[in-house]
């Protein structure tokens, strides 16, 4: 408390009238809120006041804000600050240390005159014990925090930074860096006029519109070189008919990562804005490359001009720069396997098109498809290759031509970076280079006569994805998956089974289980024994509820939508299941960095106490996911 200050009591009422609008004390009934009242002062903090010091100030009371603000901030032994929190009008201040009994854990200076509610820390206790919701949301807001604070360490002390990054592409707005209003042109006025108007206003697009004023269409100035000038067109012909349509649109509240994947993974560079059902503006990957210096779309632009296949096997090595500045803005790793997958699909789609040019067209339709991680797009920087090929029907020319087009393509993958797989399940195998019908044969064996040793292996071929070729190969070959394993109860059962067999990796006096001896002794496979269980649950679920995505997140988050796990249990796993991830790219590029090659091994020893403690946190969720296991396919322990 400011020792320049003395608290008074006010009324009952006023207390009563903050507390009914204030989160979470507006959930208690009016008796309760009467009763905290009587424990209830005001206290004035004039603007500079420091009402904490981090270390030394005993906390007596829960600090409500009724008028002003509040900055937290730390301070090191060189003197050094670091902000951690701006806290307005309805937040608090000092519920931390009032639980852990400690002093004050960080210092806390009003930024303007401040009035706050002291609620007396006896009683705030009480209520904490006394109502389930006070303590969710306490204890869930720690939480969360924890977690942050966990990422922030992850990001600034185990990442050397390399100059200044101006990497902002997950805190802009894609309305923020919209600096002027579209131009438009009528869809019958000439190419003439579009190239005339785009020249005199210095405009790299037009948005095209129709007689109602809608918006239809789009020309660019590379429509212009290459729909009209190299093709001789008369520049007389009404610019709808080189317009591209439609206009592919990004709302002005999306970040710029998200615009930029949008670009990357439609191959398109201008994208119209929309705020409040109206078109803004128009931004383009030339304005977010501006903003920030470094780009994804310099491997994606890489990648689309190259003309042989050998000019692919320097570009996936460039994306370790890519994901270390996404790792330095503070991006969670759902988003880097994202952008590390739309890269990987792209050099993939160029190499299977310049060998396709190289061998001749196939004989008949195919598909390229991708599974385990890369399936799941959860691609990380080590990736072994998990693919196969399928397609149409049983034919000798066709068994040829994919067989030297599988072994050509593994071939050059390894050249680009991406490993052999260990267990041979790439499409230069002939058991994975199949017909569709064999495809079918190979899943309804998996599934209607499931063998333990054989399911386990197989478990990757139901996370896979069309990759490339003739895509509707690849997704009918989902849906039939998706078909008939809901109704088939002892397959499930198996895979439950195995599903159970990693336990969470703490013992009896929540220790880590490391490796106990080898090369590495003392470490944490953080892969196997933390990340598998995950990704296992959220696949035997999804099998089992007739759900198709294949990405573990994107599976939960259906999972929760529709009503098989809770809301609570779905933030518990992706919290634990993304920092896990994110543990485990850092320790990879780090790795990588120190020119050694990546793996899956932590040693507990290197980490800080607060991401040990997360880890744990994460790694105890595996036992209510098994739980829910249990529970759903009656398995006793």
């Amino acid at each position: 408390m400011n020792k320049n200050q003395s608290p008074h009591s006010v009324t009952p009422q006023v207390i009563i009238d903050f507390l009914k609008n204030t989160i979470p004390f507006k959930e208690l009934d009016i008796e309760a809120l009467n009763k905290l009242s009587e424990h209830c002062i005001i206290d004035f903090f004039p603007k500079g006041a420091a009402i904490f010091k981090q270390g030394e100030t005993i906390v007596n009371y829960l600090y409500l804000i009724q008028k002003g603000g509040v900055k937290l901030f730390m301070k090191d032994e060189d003197g050094n600050i670091t902000l951690k929190d701006f806290r307005g009008e309805g937040s608090y201040i000092g519920a931390l240390p009032i639980i852990q009994n400690t002093r004050a854990n960080f210092n806390v200076e009003t930024i303007e005159d401040t009035f706050c509610f002291l609620l007396e820390k006896k009683a705030f206790l009480e209520l904490l014990n006394s109502d389930p919701k006070i303590s969710q949301f306490y204890l869930r807001s720690f939480s969360d925090k924890l977690i942050k604070t966990a990422y922030s360490e992850l990001r600034h002390s185990r990442i050397t930074p390399k100059g200044e990054s101006g990497f902002y592409l997950f805190t802009v707005k894609v309305g923020d860096i919209v600096k002027r209003e579209p131009e438009t042109i009528n869809s019958t006025d000439s190419i003439r006029d579009a190239a005339v108007k785009m020249s005199e206003k210095g405009f790299g697009s037009l948005l095209i519109r129709d007689s109602r004023g809608e918006v239809v269409g789009i020309i660019t100035d590379k429509d212009l070189r290459v729909k009209v000038v190299a093709k001789g067109l008369s520049y007389t012909e009404p610019v709808s008919t080189v317009m591209a349509t439609p206009v592919k649109e990004i709302s002005a509240y999306e970040t710029c990562f998200n615009a930029l994947l949008q670009m990357i993974s439609t191959k398109i560079h201008h994208l119209a804005v929309e705020k409040d059902k109206k078109i803004v503006g128009v931004v383009t990957a030339h304005d977010i490359m501006v903003l920030q210096g470094s780009s994804p779309l310099y491997i994606f632009r890489e990648t689309i001009k190259q003309t042989s296949i050998e000019g692919l096997y320097p570009l996936t090595s460039k994306i370790v720069g890519v994901v270390r500045y996404l790792i330095q803005e503070g991006a969670k790793a759902f988003n880097i396997a994202r952008m590390i997958t739309v890269l990987n699909d792209h050099i993939l789609e160029k190499l299977l098109t310049l060998l396709i040019d190289e061998l001749g067209a196939p004989p008949q339709k195919f598909c390229w498809i991708l599974m385990g991680s890369e399936g799941r797009k959860e691609q990380t920087f080590y990736t072994d290759q998990d693919n196969a090929i399928i397609y149409e029907y049983k034919d000798k020319l066709a068994e040829e031509y994919f067989r030297e087009f599988s072994k050509k393509a593994i071939g050059h993958l390894v050249k680009c970076g991406y490993p052999l797989c260990p267990g041979d399940i790439m499409a230069s195998n002939p058991k994975w280079c199949q017909p569709f019908d064999v495809w079918k044969g190979y899943f309804n064996k998996w599934v209607c006569e499931p063998l333990a040793d054989e399911i386990r292996n197989a478990t990757i071929f139901f996370d896979l994805r069309p990759g490339y070729g003739s895509l509707e190969l690849g997704r009918e070959l989902r849906e039939y998956i998706t078909e008939i394993t809901p109704d088939s109860r002892l397959f499930l059962y198996q895979l439950a089974i195995d599903a159970l067999e990693t336990g969470p990796p703490l013992t009896f006096f929540k220790n880590f289980i490391v490796e106990k001896d080898g090369e590495h002794r003392n470490h944490l496979d953080i892969k196997k024994r933390g990340i598998v269980p995950f990704v296992d649950f959220a696949r035997l679920m999804s099998l089992a509820c007739g759900i198709k995505e294949t990405n573990t997140l994107d599976r939960l988050i259906s999972l929760e939508q529709q009503g098989h796990i809770s809301k609570d249990l779905l933030n518990e796993t992706m919290d634990a299941y993304e920092f896990q991830m994110q543990l485990r790219l850092v320790h990879q590029l780090r790795l990588i960095e120190d020119g050694k090659q990546p793996d899956n091994y932590i040693n507990p020893s290197d980490i800080s106490d607060i991401e040990k403690r997360t880890l744990k946190d994460a790694f105890a969720v595996i036992g209510r996911l098994h739980g829910v296991i249990r529970n759903k396919f009656q398995i006793r322990d």
